[in-house]
């Protein structure tokens, strides 16, 4: 089975996580910046199977969407089906993973110094991915 791979794009950095095999468990996969991304992937899944991509759906707590940076994903999200057109793409509401990610960097006793973008970004993904495993699997 291919794995699935999340992400939490950002303007500067996007956090990545991927599945284990058997698409039951996210793990925190890379933080890239935001500029290298494309290169990035395209060397990734050349080695890695990966059949969907779950990217987070930025929305504000009124339910609408986060506008200025959703314009930066729908275009990486076009050149993307391009190059990868085989790969699907799902999205996944992603209010409050930044605070959790947060929050778990806390409980984790990561002091404030490593408490990084990079580090919350890479969380982040982590927690988009397994919030969209679990949504799937209750479905199931």
């Amino acid at each position: 089975m291919a794995k699935i791979l999340g992400m939490d794009y950002g303007k500067v950095i996007t956090g990545l996580s991927i599945t284990d095999d058997e698409q039951i468990f996210a793990f925190g996969l890379d933080s890239v910046p935001t500029e290298k991304l494309m290169s990035f992937l395209e060397s990734f899944l050349y080695h890695e199977k990966i059949d969907k991509i779950v990217i987070g759906l930025p929305k504000k707590l009124n339910n609408q969407k986060e506008t200025l940076i959703e314009t930066d994903i729908q275009r990486f999200i076009n050149h993307f089906r391009v190059r990868f057109p085989k790969i699907l793409i799902e999205r996944l509401d992603e209010r409050f993973t930044s605070k959790m990610a947060f929050n778990a960097m806390i409980e984790l006793g990561l002091k404030k110094k490593r408490r990084k973008k990079v580090i919350l970004n890479q969380i982040s993904a982590t927690i988009i991915l397994q919030s969209y495993l679990a949504r799937k699997e209750n479905k199931n």
